[in-house]
């Protein structure tokens, strides 16, 4: 199985960078970073020190339900690229460990797939658990205050095409 780290969506975050409203219908607050502790949701790297971040409410969940989280990130003020290198632990990764936890295909949490993670077991424990049939998506979050960081998905291997050539 192949796995794939996903950032904020860039609408999202250009909602934010445009004046919108965060989750909770307020204008995201801005600080300048000091150093190391600001992960922006949508390029998955540090903030700079010095580099101003907007500070926000976000629930990563398409719906409001019971289970949809709603917490702080943050958010460089300026748009960033995107996440890209899917597959690759992104950079603002760099706590010794994490919360991994599975969500189902309604959007909520599936009950006992939650688990504080070293930082260098998160792909083989989203792998783990996006094995099973019960679990859609997983969350990294913070182990200490339960944030938000990133999503990961499974992504499926490409069907191989049938070439018409016996073998």
């Amino acid at each position: 199985m192949t796995i794939a780290f996903v950032a904020m969506p860039t609408k999202d975050a250009a909602h934010l960078w445009n004046g919108g409203p965060d989750a909770y219908g307020h204008r995201p607050e801005t600080k300048v970073s000091d150093g190391p502790g600001y992960p922006c949701r949508h390029c998955l790297k540090n903030i700079d020190a010095g580099e101003e971040l907007l500070v926000l409410a976000y629930r990563p969940f398409p719906e409001l339900q019971p289970y949809a989280e709603t917490g702080p990130i943050f958010l460089h003020k300026q748009p960033c690229e995107r996440y890209a290198a899917e597959e690759v632990l992104p950079p603002m990764l760099s706590s010794s460990d994490y919360i991994v936890r599975g969500y189902g295909h309604d959007d909520r949490i599936v009950y006992g797939s939650g688990a504080v993670t070293p930082t260098d077991k998160i792909a083989s424990r989203a792998e783990e658990l996006l094995a099973r049939e019960d679990i859609a998506y997983v969350h990294v979050r913070s182990a200490r205050n339960n944030c938000y960081q990133c999503r990961i998905d499974k992504v499926e291997a490409p069907a191989f095409a049938d070439t018409g050539i016996a073998i």
